[in-house]
């Protein structure tokens, strides 16, 4: 469990009320990573969201090229940095993560407890809603920056 006022601070959560954070803040607990260690990797199983409270993750995709099996390549592909959500495809169907996250500093975040989180949202739809909402709008404006992305590799 953290502090309520620590969730105040993001801007993420500007439009929860304090019984919805005093909720979050109990199925919340602040963790830490080395530089170098991965938080969850592409293809697994996607359980917990996070907020990075200090430091930054890369994030990598893997290619596998069908007619050599073997020749695997790791592509950067962005980064999270402090005070970003991350890990919503735990909220997304299939559950599963697309990318892998390592830290590229030492790190410190907040994870919120998956299964937690899921009941909490069945049981207040207005946050569920919220919650939805706010991850659409953080996946479209990550969209946003990786056709900029494109649209320069291009030119």
């Amino acid at each position: 469990m953290i502090s309520p006022e620590v969730l105040r601070r993001f801007p993420f959560f500007a439009n929860v009320t304090d019984d919805q954070l005093k909720t979050l803040a109990m199925i919340a607990e602040e963790q830490n990573l080395k530089k170098g260690e991965e938080i969850f990797k592409e293809g697994e199983s996607a359980q917990d969201l996070y907020i990075l409270t200090d430091g930054s993750f890369d994030l990598f995709l893997k290619s596998e090229e069908s007619f050599a099996p073997t020749s695997k390549r790791e592509f950067a592909v962005g980064e999270i940095n402090q005070g970003e959500i991350f890990g919503i495809s735990s909220l997304i169907e299939p559950y599963t993560f697309n990318v892998t996250a390592r830290s590229s500093t030492d790190c410190t975040f907040i994870a919120f407890e998956g299964s937690a989180l899921k009941a909490y949202m069945e049981k207040d739809p207005q946050f569920s809603c919220f919650l939805m909402t706010q991850a659409a709008k953080l996946l479209l404006e990550r969209l946003y920056w990786t056709r900029v992305q494109l649209a320069a590799a291009w030119a």
